[in-house]
């Protein structure tokens, strides 16, 4: 897997394929992976920090689904943050990811694909995107990027 990094004032987040993931192939684990490296290039942190903290979490612990992540205790997603330098916004991003787990295990099972198509179309999904504790505009605009026309292909 080749990591992403850049600048401290470079914004533009790496895509998925440089994370290692393959949205169109590898199912919930890659759409998980895709929202939490979307979740943390959203924020106002440099790319490089923002991909090797992904890379501490998803990759070296093994945190690649939503229930697992969401069982993590924060103490513990606090230093695997600070592990990849995000310590900036470790405390309050590491209470937020396991809100947002828990809100998506309590309403799709933890499946982003399940969410997709319970969603009357891309805009309700990205709605209840958005509803998520810590998900804003930046966030919703890097995951969809490259998930949307996953989980919305375009009709023929």
């Amino acid at each position: 897997m080749s990591q992403a990094s850049s600048g401290a004032g470079e914004r533009q987040p790496a895509c998925a394929r440089d994370l290692g993931l393959d949205l169109q192939t590898d199912g919930d684990e890659a759409l998980f992976g895709w929202f939490l490296a979307s979740y943390l290039f959203g924020k106002r942190i440099s790319q490089g920090i923002a991909a090797a903290t992904w890379e501490v979490i998803f990759c070296k612990y093994g945190f690649n689904s939503v229930r697992k992540l969401g069982q993590c205790p924060r103490s513990r997603l606090v230093a695997m943050l600070n592990e990849g330098r995000y310590s900036r916004y470790d405390e309050s991003t590491a209470s937020r990811l396991l809100e947002v787990c828990g809100v998506l295990e309590a309403t799709c099972a933890g499946s982003l694909g399940t969410l997709a198509a319970g969603s009357a179309g891309r805009s309700a999904f990205e709605a209840r995107l958005l509803a998520l504790k810590g998900v804003g505009p930046k966030t919703l605009e890097i995951f969809m990027r490259e998930a949307g026309p996953v989980l919305f292909p375009p009709s023929p």
